[in-house]
């Protein structure tokens, strides 16, 4: 009787360290890619911008804003009928120091405000055009100083929520 020879199970093929290394090399190329994306993206949005703020940055800052009570004016009136202007006016001011210092000289800056409007005839606040050419001379009147030697007010703009004139 021959015997055959015995043969040894082959091992199972094991897949080649080549393409095992090419997996790993693929993998981390992909991750040096993603960085290098990520960076060249937050490069192009800086766009080479210092730390100063933009003017974008200063339009997201939260406005502060004084409302002075409505106040009602007698106008200038040539009939026999008196006229008079009812207004609300609301002064955006640069910082928290403004406000403070409007609130507290608040009698006064009112004062200058009825002043400046008793001496107006009542068809020279009618337009639009008149109505921006008060807010322009108001904000005028609360940025001059209160005492000689004193900084403005620093109202940066003069805004209407009231207008009404009979």
């Amino acid at each position: 009787m021959a015997t055959s020879p015995k043969v040894a199970p082959e091992p199972a093929p094991t897949p080649p360290r080549s393409s095992r290394l090419r997996l790993w090399l693929l993998i981390g190329l992909l991750v040096v890619l993603s960085i290098g994306t990520a960076l060249a993206y937050a490069y192009v949005l800086r766009d080479g911008k210092t730390a100063e703020p933009s003017a974008s940055t200063k339009l997201q800052e939260k406005p502060i804003f004084v409302a002075l009570e409505p106040m009602t004016v007698n106008l200038q009136s040539e009939g026999e009928r008196a006229k008079f202007v009812h207004l609300g006016v609301v002064l955006k001011v640069r910082d928290e120091k403004a406000k403070a210092q409007i609130t507290e000289f608040m009698p006064e800056l009112r004062s200058r405000i009825l002043l400046l409007l008793s001496n107006r005839q009542p068809g020279s606040l009618m337009s639009p055009e008149d109505k921006s050419r008060l807010t322009d001379e108001i904000r005028a009147e609360f940025n001059r100083p209160l005492a000689t030697g004193s900084p403005s007010q620093g109202v940066v703009s003069v805004s209407f929520n009231t207008f009404v004139v009979q």
